[in-house]
């Protein structure tokens, strides 16, 4: 779908203006229903009456309410944690005979199923790093060792350790994030800097050498052995620094998301330092460092969120607009709605820059 949004006559080229209420009802139903305004919303809209903060709050709320707002969770959520990669992904049936059409399904409909509860309960938007609970049908409880879950229909299901919990320990990302053969250390340290902390790496260089093979004078090496090279290669140390103490953290799940405390008859070792010195052990250990920059984990969804609503990436001048909606947030400790009505009454959400000649 798109949405053409067109400037005024009468506006100089490269200039801020504020949208009319038409094209407030059509941003704000793509952006929560990923479609046209229904009637109620055009005709609050008609009446000039949708910037009235009063009705704009009233209207978000019963949007939100609708079952249409599920798109947030298809859309959003299937871009934002790579969920969509889930319909392409092929892992090696040699290496894991075990994947099926079935595992993959369960696997993508657990996060979205998670996402979406937290959406619809209005949970803490840093409950999506800690929340002690998940959804499972009998295939994937048995997939990842969680006994007594019958059936295949996937149902919300209490988990008793910290291996599964929050996105972290969500099999779907684990998986989009590993190779056919192998984890990717690489991949999974990449995800959470874009993703989770919201400071990307910049691109590998052109001529970054292939990984060494998984053996060493005849004998099985670990992933962590095999990726010594690229930490000390100077060209690549100072992100792979950043991003490989982050990856080795989920090292105990294997390419499709399994839990595993060896590899190649080695034991793992999940252990991390951050280049300031901040260390840690597994999974476990680095949700506790995510969870104590969880400042950077509400910006980087802010900013997520808001270019998911706008149609196109943050500039320098939304800076502003990301702190005030991270701002007016934090009494509620960041709940979903308090994020996304911060965005629907933002100035980029509301006004519109011309097009430059």
């Amino acid at each position: 779908l798109f949405r053409i949004e067109q400037d005024p006559e009468n506006v100089e080229p490269g200039t801020a203006y504020p949208i009319s209420d038409l094209e407030l009802a059509s941003r704000l139903s793509f952006f929560l229903w990923s479609s046209i305004p229904d009637d109620p919303l055009l005709d609050v809209a008609a009446n000039g009456q949708l910037k009235d903060s009063v009705v704009l709050e009233k209207q978000v709320r019963r949007m939100l309410a609708d079952s249409r707002s599920r798109a947030l969770v298809s859309n959003f959520a299937g871009q934002w944690l790579y969920l969509r990669n889930m319909a392409t992904v092929a892992p090696d049936l040699g290496e894991f005979p075990e994947f099926d059409e079935n595992l993959r399904e369960a696997l993508q409909r657990e996060t979205e199923l998670f996402f979406e509860s937290m959406l619809r309960e209005d949970h803490s938007v840093v409950d999506l790093l800690d929340a002690d609970y998940t959804f499972l049908n009998e295939r994937l409880a048995r997939h990842y060792g969680i006994p007594n879950v019958y059936g295949n229909h996937l149902r919300r299901v209490t988990l008793d350790n910290e291996q599964r919990r929050g996105l972290l320990g969500k099999g779907s990302i684990l998986t989009a994030t590993s190779y056919a053969n192998r984890t990717s250390p690489v991949l999974r340290g990449k995800w959470i800097l874009e993703n989770i902390l919201g400071t990307p790496p910049p691109p590998p260089p052109a001529d970054v050498p292939e990984l060494k093979e998984a053996t060493r004078d005849g004998k099985p090496i670990t992933m962590r052995q095999r990726m010594e090279e690229h930490r000390v290669n100077p060209a690549c140390a100072s992100c792979h620094a950043r991003m490989d103490p982050l990856g080795f953290a989920l090292e105990n799940f294997d390419a499709i998301g399994r839990w595993r405390a060896t590899e190649a008859g080695l034991p793992i070792d999940a252990s991390g330092v951050l280049p300031d010195g901040t260390q840690f052990e597994g999974a476990s250990g680095l949700r506790e460092v995510l969870l104590s920059r969880r400042q950077d984990f509400v910006r980087t969804v802010t900013e997520k969120l808001l270019t998911y609503a706008l149609g196109r990436g943050t500039e320098y001048y939304d800076a502003p607009a990301i702190r005030s909606i991270m701002r007016e947030a934090a009494p509620s400790d960041y709940r979903w709605s308090s994020l996304i009505m911060g965005i629907v009454k933002s100035t980029p959400f509301q006004m519109r820059r011309s097009e430059e000649p």
